[in-house]
């Protein structure tokens, strides 16, 4: 009998440390990530997301296994080996198991076994919410959550109430979809573009013209506006010699001049504006055909979220003017558009 109690002992002593040696896993993943990724059908994520829900009831039934295999080994050693070296034998044991169930290579073997019959055991605490209502003692807490996406980052700033303003999280989320935005998306159509000729004659009317606009630099054609040979600044025009009789754009103009495709990003586009120190890109598709223009301005615009308007912006969208083709270009009387 006392050899039958010793062998139960020994068993029932392996079979704490093993319970105590279960760990289960934590996600890095938040909540609202697991959720977010369930939503579009992942299933791994809606599996993860089920096991954290049951995460407190699993750990609580270990404890209390725990707590219930360390009483039965208690009584398992006195009843083998007599009132005294059976106590003596459970206090060595209560100080010694925990520390051994955390060895590296006991806790990898546990895992793996663990990690099977884990399905089985988050199916018994669903079906029985009681016992776990009853067993429950903890309150898990998951490591720090990393940040998975942009979407979840956008989603703790919306939820950020108190803490940002509504311009720092306008600005913010500009700021993490400033990446995708191209040249095309912001920039100045063609079509309600200011240009001047090289060869028109600088005078009162042209200055006029020009300061009406509100612009201070006009991209300067040669023949028509897919040829574009330089920039006209207007503080440039204040240092002409009024000792001459006449004066032509292409006298004033600065010839360097610097393009861009339609298709480049905008953080690229506003990189550039830094690197070359130049305030105006003119924008070309790829067969080299002028598309629009772009301006710091619009760039730093497209960052912030908001527009930069000054006493001269009397429109707030120029491609929607754009679009309502101001010039009346190809609408000649006979035109017809293909639909």
């Amino acid at each position: 009998m006392r050899l039958f109690l010793a062998i139960l002992f020994v068993m029932i002593t392996l079979a704490l440390i093993a319970v105590t040696s279960i760990s289960p896993r934590r996600t890095k993943l938040s909540m609202y990530e697991l959720e977010r990724r369930r939503r579009k059908g992942d299933t791994a994520a809606a599996d993860e997301l089920r096991r954290i829900l049951l995460l407190d009831d699993i750990v609580s039934l270990r404890k209390a296994t725990e707590a219930l295999l360390l009483v039965l080994a208690v009584l398992s050693a006195v009843s083998a080996f007599g009132f005294f070296i059976g106590v003596a034998i459970s206090v060595m044991t209560s100080l010694a198991y925990s520390r051994i169930a955390h060895f590296d290579w006991l806790v990898q073997m546990v895992d793996g076994y663990y990690r099977r019959i884990e399905p089985r055991l988050l199916t018994f605490v669903e079906r029985h919410p009681r016992l776990g209502q009853v067993l429950r003692s903890v309150n898990v807490q998951n490591e720090p959550n990393i940040l998975s996406s942009r979407e979840e980052l956008e989603h703790l700033i919306r939820e950020s109430s108190g803490i940002l303003s509504l311009e720092e999280k306008k600005l913010i989320n500009n700021a993490l979809h400033f990446h995708e935005k191209t040249v095309e998306e912001v920039m100045t159509p063609r079509g309600v573009m200011n240009t001047v000729a090289k060869e028109d004659v600088i005078g009162p009317l042209l200055l006029d013209e020009l300061h009406k606009t509100g612009h201070s630099r006009f991209p300067v054609t040669d023949g028509d506006i897919d040829h574009i040979v330089g920039i006209l600044h207007i503080r440039s025009l204040l240092t002409l010699d009024n000792g001459k009789k006449t004066s032509r754009v292409e006298t004033a103009m600065d010839k360097k001049i610097y393009f861009i495709n339609q298709n480049q990003k905008l953080e690229r586009a506003l990189s550039a504006f830094i690197k070359t120190r130049h305030h105006m890109f003119i924008v070309v598709n790829d067969y080299r055909e002028t598309a629009g223009i772009l301006t710091l301005e619009d760039a730093l615009e497209a960052l912030l979220g908001r527009k930069i308007l000054d006493e001269f912006d009397v429109v707030d969208d120029l491609r929607v003017l754009a679009a309502r083709n101001p010039n009346k270009n190809n609408k000649s009387p006979s035109a017809t558009d293909v639909k």
